[in-house]
């Protein structure tokens, strides 16, 4: 087999980034983790990037317990975002258990009939 056609099967193979946790400090496939960014405005809270779309730096984590102690017990949040320490948003988002797949088969908001409103 040439070069060439080795290069062309290494590309197709469907394999997804890598980021590492920092809590466990164990790499993972992009989708198996949560992007957090840092609130910004002089803010020190931490957010939930469900979309991966937010500006600015990114940090990740995977979605359990374990791993948001570790990286809380580490310090790991004031680090890889410039000062962010305020994980509130974070502990609540993983302890609901909220996933993006559930957010996005949540039940669709009903509208009142015509003339039903009061």
């Amino acid at each position: 087999m040439n070069v060439r056609k080795m290069t062309v099967a290494v590309l197709h193979n469907g394999s997804q980034p890598e980021r590492t946790c920092i809590g466990c400090r164990k790499k993972g496939k992009r989708s198996e983790l949560l992007r957090l960014v840092a609130e910004g405005s002089g803010s020190t809270a931490v957010l939930v990037d469900e979309r991966r779309r937010m500006a600015g730096r990114g940090a990740w984590l995977h979605p359990s317990e374990s791993c948001l102690a570790l990286a809380i017990k580490r310090r790991a949040f004031g680090r890889a975002l410039a000062g962010a320490t305020g994980t509130a948003a974070v502990e609540h988002w993983i302890k609901s258990g909220t996933s993006v797949a559930a957010t996005a088969t949540a039940t669709p908001t009903v509208q009142p009939e015509s003339g039903s409103e009061n």
